[in-house]
C-alpha cells in the first residue's frame, strides 16, 4: 500500500532589504539547510563589492570581536554564537586568531568582566605590563576579518547557492513587497536606511561616525585598545586591529562620534589617530609602516539597541497611491523581520543575529 504523497509546496520568497553584513549574513543562514523552501533575493543600492562606496558601513568596518559597551543578555547570546563561527572559520584564512590588550582607567572588577567567557586565554595584566596612561587591563585571544575579503566571499557564495542579487534602491515597504509576491517576506536589514525607509521611518536610528587610517605594518601583531562603544569628549576612540589577508595589514583608529553625517577625511583627525595609536604601540613608527588609506564610515546605531523582531504591516493603512513610489502591492499584509540598529558591533553580532532573524521567518 503507498503512502500519500506530501503536497508540493512552493518555495517561498524572502527579500532581504541590504547588502550589508547582516543582511548578507541572514540570507546565508536561511540557504543553509532550507534551499529548497525559500527563494532569496536581497535587494540593496549598495552591493557587497561595492566597497568603496560610503553609504553603507560593512567595507568600513572593524570587523574584529571588541568589548562594546555592558553586559546585555540578548546581546551576549548573538556574540557568543557569532564569536565561535568565526573561531571556526580560522582554518580558511579570511579570520585569524588575534592576540589582544584592552586597557581600563580602573582596576575594579576586572577578573569579572562580562566578556571573560567568551574569548579565548583571558587574563588579567600584571600591573608591570600596564602603560602609562591607564590604570589596568586584560589580555585574550580574539578573532579579526578583513571586510575587503569577507564580503565578496559571502555574495559568491549566496550566488552559488542560488541567492539573487538585485541592485535597486528601494523607498517603501510597498515598493520593496513587490519583489516578494503575494506571500513573501521581507527581511529588514537596511540599517541607516530604516529612518527613511517609508513605512518603517524609525528616528530612533542614527550615525556614529568612524575614521580609521589602514597602514601596512609587519611588526604589529596584536589588537589594543581602550573600551569601545565609549569615546572622548572629543569623539576619539583609540584602537589598533590587525587583519588576515593581506598580512601585515592594520586598522588604526578612530573616531566615536553620534550623530555626526559627515563622510569627509578630516587630516587633523589623522594626524590625531596616528600620534595615539603610535603611542600605544611604538611598533608604528618604523620605517616599515606605510599609510594605505583613511577611511570614513558611519556605524548605524539605534537608540535603545538593535531591532530584532516580527511586524506585520498593513500596506493598505501604511501607504496612500499618491505617495508610494509602487502602488503594486497596496492591499495587504506583509511579515517584515527588522534586523538592524547594531552600531559598532555588526560583525560581532551577525551569525547570532541572522540565525534569529531565521527562527522569525518560520516562526507562523
Amino acid at each position: 500500500m503507498s503512502s500519500p504523497t506530501t503536497p508540493f509546496q512552493p518555495a517561498k520568497e524572502v527579500v532581504i532589504l541590504g547588502a550589508g553584513v547582516i543582511g548578507l549574513t541572514v540570507a546565508y543562514v536561511l540557504s543553509s539547510s532550507t534551499r529548497s523552501k525559500y527563494n532569496i533575493k536581497v535587494v540593496a543600492r549598495d552591493m557587497p563589492d561595492d566597497l568603496d562606496s560610503q553609504a553603507f558601513a560593512s567595507p568600513w568596518a572593524g570587523a574584529n570581536w571588541s568589548p562594546i559597551g555592558g553586559f546585555e543578555e540578548k546581546k551576549h547570546k548573538r556574540e557568543i554564537v557569532t564569536f565561535n563561527k568565526f573561531w571556526s572559520m580560522i582554518p580558511t584564512g579570511m579570520v585569524m586568531a588575534l592576540p589582544s590588550c584592552v586597557y581600563y582607567q580602573t582596576t575594579d572588577n576586572l577578573p569579572d568582566l562580562w566578556y571573560k567567557d567568551l574569548v579565548r586565554d583571558f587574563r588579567v595584566m600584571d600591573p608591570s605590563e600596564v602603560p602609562s596612561g591607564a590604570q589596568g587591563g586584560v589580555c585574550f585571544t580574539t578573532i579579526s576579518v578583513n571586510p575587503e575579503v569577507y564580503l565578496p566571499w559571502l555574495k559568491a557564495e549566496l550566488r552559488a547557492r542560488g541567492v539573487s542579487f538585485i541592485r535597486k534602491r528601494v523607498q517603501s515597504l510597498n515598493e520593496a513587497a513587490a519583489f516578494a509576491g503575494a506571500n513573501g517576506i521581507l527581511v529588514n536589514a537596511t540599517a541607516l536606511g530604516a529612518r527613511s525607509l517609508i513605512g518603517v521611518e524609525d528616528t530612533n536610528v542614527f550615525p556614529i561616525r568612524g575614521q580609521v587610517i589602514i597602514v601596512d605594518a609587519p611588526g604589529v601583531k596584536e589588537f589594543v585598545s581602550f573600551p569601545l562603544g565609549t569615546a572622548s569628549v572629543e569623539g576619539e576612540a583609540t584602537y589598533i586591529i590587525p587583519r588576515p589577508a593581506p598580512l601585515g595589514h592594520v586598522l588604526l583608529g578612530g573616531t566615536f562620534q553620534e550623530d555626526n553625517w559627515d563622510v569627509s577625511l578630516d587630516m587633523a583627525t589623522a594626524r590625531g589617530i596616528l600620534e595615539r595609536c603610535t603611542a600605544l604601540m611604538p611598533q608604528l613608527a618604523s620605517k616599515e609602516t606605510r599609510i594605505l588609506s583613511h577611511n570614513v564610515g558611519l556605524r548605524p546605531a539605534r537608540r535603545g539597541g538593535a531591532r530584532l523582531e516580527v511586524e506585520w504591516v498593513d500596506l493598505s493603512e501604511q501607504y496612500s497611491p499618491a505617495l508610494s513610489p509602487t502602488s503594486a502591492s497596496i492591499g495587504r499584509r506583509v511579515k517584515v523581520v527588522h534586523a538592524y540598529g547594531f552600531g559598532p558591533a555588526g560583525y560581532q553580532n551577525s551569525w547570532g543575529a541572522a540565525e534569529e532573524v531565521v527562527e522569525l521567518i518560520e516562526k507562523d
